[in-house]
Formats: structure tokens, sequence, C-alpha cells
């Protein structure tokens, strides 16, 4: 038996694994994910490893290979499990060992813990009082002044000293070697919660609420727990639910990992729990220095804290007894990472809880299509929330079409409805909201008179406007001449779509010169605390309008907005993108659960090109059902996922024919798996290589390669072979693995 063994992960440079024989005292005992110690290097000298494989087959000279030493004692618990993850998400989505490791292990950088220093007198005030003569006598100025202050406080800052009083190391020194005075040196770990603690009441829960939570700790307690998701209409009290499993968890000496998906929504559920579970509570996300980072992760592992609340990175602290794990917002693309290895969070979660045999919980008001299939194939465990907590009723919506608008001379982004009703809430002191949805900006064509998109009469997506004058398809490659007029109604308003958050600040200050506007975009969250100072300055009443792009629409509690208004509602139902329908749903739903979450009932206007489209006509219904009855067929019909799963293979490189050649080799070796019996309509189907949607980047070229089939563990055996196959490749091109990817490239 063989075991191939990476170095400590602290040696970055090691990026391959080093093969070793398994003595047999360890046969028995060896698992992958273990820590051993092995002889390295010339010397032999004894480093720490983690073994990745076990097998039969040896790579090298077996006189050759050294034997392992013996495993590590110290070393069984949380980096273990660690490893195994990350030799988990290695196999399942494609990358090397080392990057893998990475992802999962915090990282080891060489930050020092906070150092507090105080100066303690340990002798009587009369011994004090008699060495301040002393250095009177002497003219010893900066002794006699530490002195001094020495006879009222017994602990003095260190820095305060040296600061304030100007004394000098030196005197310091002095006085610890004459046995008045000792240093003390405390280590703190760095805390990035900036939150007063303020022990809050728990919540009464509602009788639905109840029944998650009991049925949840029920399977937990009985030794199986479960995966569950929670259907609840915005403002239905999810994150109450999350709270109380989490102090069920906490009381039973399990720790809790919170998934949120974006930096904007720490703030608010960070002072939800922080409120109700004080210092035990957490952040891990982007804006944390590195030093905040590594602290998080010692108190987690040291159990100094229990609960820790982040972005998908969050998922990876290492906690020794998670018990439960929840993703808020589950269906957020921001869950899948974009760099290698192409995790998705609610995947890698399921295999973390397996580990720890931990609660998964995943909550939504629209939940990702994945998630509501497996519930419906019984996979997961399905709970639904349909009524407010405040017993507010959900937004009026309005849906207005802007072919209409420019028919009766409205060339405004404005409605006129829209228009009447801001005027309407500036008057009354409400508040209003205004999202612009930007996906798709300008990639797409679509006609103002008549809706109609340009589509791929092979995929269904719509196609893209290249520099060159030709419209594309990026999944199989179609490409047809641009249009000057429109196909289906002869308009010549066939165009791009371009607007910003900037003009639509401008164009309201020309409308309501007495309106106080807030945007909320990426130009305006640059810095740290960006985000907060303008959701804080918006909830405290400093604004009439904000207006955003997709970070305000998510999660949001302002009870004073009674309007939000939708500005070009359809713009995501152009990306070239089979998510588009579902994306623009969850988008349309999401924005409009902003209004009304008072005691007052909010409208909502929803401005299109396309009102006829099923994701707007259920997004104004609020009517998640019948969006998911209408989606899954269409996703069926094109096996799509979640029906089928799909993997993207990215080819890049400097040379657009060798780019393009590789991708064209790699797409033959990926037929060789198409299985000719079986059915049309279930066999693997290879698309491509075609231009990426951006086909060139810094000089780079970009080709992918689309592969879809029903069987996950099929499409890892193309992966791996793929892989096998360009270890032989001596080209400058790179190629990633994507499975199931949430957004096309």
């Amino acid at each position: 038996m063989y075991a191939d063994i990476i170095v400590d992960i602290s040696h970055e440079k090691v990026d391959r694994p080093f093969q070793y024989r398994v003595p047999p005292k360890l046969q028995d005992k060896l698992e992958e994910g273990m820590c051993v110690l092995i002889p390295f290097g010339r010397g032999n000298k004894l480093v720490k490893g983690y073994v990745i494989e076990l097998t039969e087959e040896c790579k090298f000279d077996p006189l050759k290979i050294k034997e392992i030493h013996s495993m590590a004692q110290d070393h069984m618990g949380v980096e273990n499990r660690m490893i195994r993850l990350a030799a988990w998400i290695r196999k399942n989505y494609g990358s090397t060992m080392i990057q893998a490791l990475k992802t999962v292990l915090p990282a080891r950088k060489t930050v020092g813990q906070i150092k507090s220093r105080t100066i303690e007198r340990i002798t009587s005030k009369e011994v004090i009082i008699a060495a301040l003569g002393d250095a009177k006598r002497k003219k010893q100025a900066a002794r006699e002044r530490l002195l001094l202050q020495l006879l009222d406080n017994e602990r003095i800052s260190y820095e305060w000293v040296t600061g304030k009083l100007g004394v000098s190391g030196a005197s310091i020194n002095g006085l610890v070697q004459s046995g008045l005075i000792r240093v003390v040196t405390d280590s703190s770990y760095r805390n990035p919660v900036k939150i007063k603690a303020q022990q809050g009441m728990s919540m009464v829960l509602s009788d639905s609420q109840l029944r998650i939570v009991k049925e949840v700790l029920s399977d937990h307690d009985s030794g199986h727990p479960g995966t569950y998701l929670i259907h609840g209409i915005t403002g239905s009290g999810k994150t109450e639910v999350y709270m109380e499993l989490v102090e069920q968890m906490v009381l039973r000496g399990r720790q809790a990992i919170v998934l949120i998906p974006e930096i904007a929504l720490t703030y608010q559920t960070l002072l939800r729990f922080y409120r109700r579970f004080g210092d035990r509570v957490s952040v891990m996300n982007s804006t944390l220095s590195p030093g905040e980072k590594y602290d998080q992760c010692e108190r987690a592992k040291n159990g100094e804290i229990d609960v820790i609340i982040g972005p998908r990175s969050a998922l990876f602290t290492p906690f020794p007894n998670i018990g439960i794990i929840i993703i808020d917002e589950e269906h957020e693309a921001s869950y899948k990472s974009e760099s290698t290895p192409k995790y998705h969070a609610r995947e890698t979660a399921l295999e973390i809880a397996h580990m720890h045999g931990a609660s998964l919980v995943l909550g939504s008001a629209t939940p990702s299509l994945e998630a509501y299939y497996r519930a419906a194939e019984e996979e997961y465990k399905l709970f639904s929330l349909k009524e407010r907590l405040t017993g507010g009723q959900l937004a009026k919506v309005h849906t207005v079409d802007l072919r209409e608008e420019l028919k009766e001379g409205n060339r405004s982004i404005f409605s006129v409805k829209l228009q009447e009703l801001l005027a309407d809430r500036l008057m009354r002191g409400e508040q209003s909201m205004l999202f612009l949805n930007r996906r798709g900006y300008a990639g797409f064509i679509s006609c103002r008179s008549c809706g109609h998109v340009m589509k791929c009469p092979h995929c269904d997506v719509s196609l893209s406007e290249h520099r060159d004058g030709r419209l594309v398809c990026h999944y199989c490659g179609y490409a047809q001449p641009k249009v000057s007029l429109c196909p289906k109604c002869g308009s010549k308003y066939i165009l791009g779509f371009r607007a910003g958050t900037q003009q639509i600040e401008d164009k309201l200050k020309e409308m309501f010169p007495g309106a106080r506007i807030l945007r909320m975009d990426a130009d305006t969250t640059k810095t740290k605390d960006s985000y907060e100072k303008i959701l804080s300055s918006f909830a405290n009443g400093e604004a009439d309008i904000l207006i955003g792009t997709q970070m305000i629409v998510k999660g949001h509690d302002f009870p004073n907005v009674t309007l939000v208004g939708i500005l070009a509602a359809d713009l995501s139902l152009g990306v070239n993108d089979y998510r588009a329908g579902e994306r623009t749903f969850q988008l349309l739903t999401q924005a409009a659960g902003r209004a009304g979450r008072g005691e007052r009932t909010g409208e909502v206007v929803i401005q299109t090109y396309q009102p006829e489209h099923y994701a707007i006509v259920h997004a104004a219904n609020q009517d998640y059902e019948g969006f998911y009855q209408e989606e899954i067929l269409y996703r069926e019909m094109l096996g799509y996922p979640p029906v089928s799963h799909m993997l993207a293979v990215q080819v890049y490189g400097p040379v657009e024919e060798k780019c393009k050649e590789l991708a064209q080799k790699l797409a033959f070796l990926a037929g060789i798996f198409v299985d000719e019996t079986e059915k049309k309509d279930k066999r693997m189907m290879v698309l491509g290589p075609a231009p990426a949607s951006i086909g060139r980047i810094n000089d780079i070229f970009r080709f992918i390669i689309y592969i879809k089939y029903e069987k996950y563990g099929k499409l890892i055996e193309v992966k791996d072979a793929l892989e096998e196959a360009l270890k032989e490749y001596q080209g400058k091109e790179s190629v990633q693995f994507d499975f199931d990817p949430m957004n096309t490239l």
C-alpha cells in the first residue's frame, strides 16, 4: 500500500504529492486526510504531511520510496477533516490539490497577535515614596513622573507611559531591575465585530416557525440530521427560525455557520445575531484584514466563538464540532466560486454536514431550481412560510408596458405611473427604492416597439452583439449579421440598452429638485464601511429615495419604504444564459419584497418591454410555484440543470488558433464518452467549442465547451480523462473546469 502525501500547506511551492510506502503497522489505520510524519529531503528531516490518496500503484522505483514514519498525534481533528474536504473538492470540481487546500485551510500568514503591555507596581506605597525622593535628588525627571503615577495606580498601560508620560524603555527597565515594578504582556485576538453587545430577548415564534425548529432538532437528536429547504415569502421570519436553531445547537455544545450572500447584508444580519448571542458570534468576510481572518479561525478552533457569519468562505471556519449550517438566500449566484476550484457552497456545505453529522438548512423566498427540484424529489425536506410576521400584505404590483409608453410619446426612463407614485411618496414623507436591473447590460439586442429579443435558433439563449457587427451565441457558436430593423414588427428601435445609476440620479434631481437621494452601486461602495453608512443613513430617514443595483434588493428591511420601482425589469431576460428567466424572477420578487414591510401597504412598479413573459407575470403575482412549473419544463426539454448536469470546459491562451485547436481536441476526447446506444434525448451532448462571450481579455483568447449529461459521476470521469490528457500537453494554454456553471463565459 502506498500513500500520496502533500507536504504541509505552508510550503507554498510544493504543488505535487510525494509517494511514501505505508508501513504494516499503519495499513488498517491510515485514511485520506490524516496528518503523518514523513522523512523529507536529503537529510530525512521529519515533517508533517497530509495523506491525499491511498493506492496500490507504485509510481516510482519501489527501492527509492521512503516509508511513512508515524501518524501525527496532535493533528487528529479539524485539519484531518479539512484535508478530506479539499480532496473531495479537488475530485468534484477539478483543480490541483494545492488549490483545493488553499481554499479550505485558513490563510497561514505570519500574523502576530495583538500584544498589550501593562506596568504593575509590586511593592508598597512607602517604598515608592522613598524611590520618588531618590529620583528627585538625582534629577531623574522621567522616573519621577512614572513613580508619581504608580502612587495612585497599581496598573498602568505601557503604551500610555511611553507615549503620554514620555518615559523611555530604559527608565522602565531600571525600575524593573530595582524590583519596584514588573511588565506584564497579554495577547489578544482581533475582533472584527464593532457592535456593542445587548443581550436581546428571543422572539416568540409562530406555530409554523416552531414546527420547522422542532422537526430539524428532532431529526438531529435522533441521529438522523437532514437537509431542509425553507421556502418563506419576504418578511415571513426565516431569520428568527435560524436564530432559534442556532441557539438550540449551541446549547447542545455544537457550533453554527450562517452563510449570507453579500457583504452588504452582513451588518444587519450580524446585528440581530450579536444582540442574541453576544460576543460568542463573529464574522468572516473579504473586508477583514489577514490578521482579523487568522484570529477568527484561531478563536473558532479554541472554542472562543460558537457562531460565524459570512459569505461562502465562512464555510471553511475550522470549528471542531459543527451542528448546523444555514445558507440564507440560497439561490444567490455568489455562493458559486468564480475562481478555481469552482465549488458551490450548497454542495460543499452538504459534504461538511455529512462529515460532522450536522443539519443543513437552506432558506429563500425564491429558491434555486436546484434546491426546489431536490425537495420535489424528496432529497430535501420542504417547509413553507406563507405569511408575513408583521401581518402586513404583500405589495400591490403594477406592471407597466414600456412599448405603450413609447407609443404615447414618453421616452423617459420613468413611466408616468412611477412618476406619479414617486411624487405621492415624497409628499407623504415615505421612502422609495429604485432598482436598476443591470444584468446583461447592453449585451443583447431587443426591440423597443414590440419587445422582441434576438435569440439563437439552437439554444434558446439571446445572441450577444459583437463589435464586428455580428450577433453570436456563446453556447454553440451560431452567428448572424446584426439587424437594423426588427424581424418581428419592422421597427427601427432595435438596439442595446444603456442607462446607469448616475444618469437615473441626475434625472431624478431634475424632476424632484427637493428630494434627498442616495445611490448605492460599485462606485459609492468602494470603502470598507460604505455599505453600512449608506444603509444606516437610509434606515434613519436621512434620504427619500435610494437608487441601486442588485445589492439594494436583498434582505434589507426598511419599514418606511412603501414604493419600489424596478427599471428595465427585462434586461436580465436578455442575458445569453439559460438561467435568465430564473434570475429575473428572483430579482423582481426580491425587489418587490422590499416594499410595505412596515404597517403601511407597499406598491411596486415593474417597467418592462415584455409584460407577457412568464418570469415577469409570476414575479408580479409573487407566485413561485407557477414560475417553477414553467421553468422546469423548459429545463427538461433542453437538458439544462437541475434536470441534467453541465460541465463547462474553459480554454485560455495567447494564440487564438492554438487555443481553438486545443479546445477542438478536448471536445473530440469528450465525444468518446457519448454512448450512441442511449436514447437521443438521454444521450450525453457535447456543444462547441465556441468563443466565450468575451472572446479576448488582455490579449488572452477564450474558448468554451459545454458537456450536458444527467449523471454527475460520468461528467467527473470526462473531467478526469481530460485532465490526464492535459498532463502530456506542452503548450501555453490553460484549462479550467466548471460544473453546473452559474454564469456563462
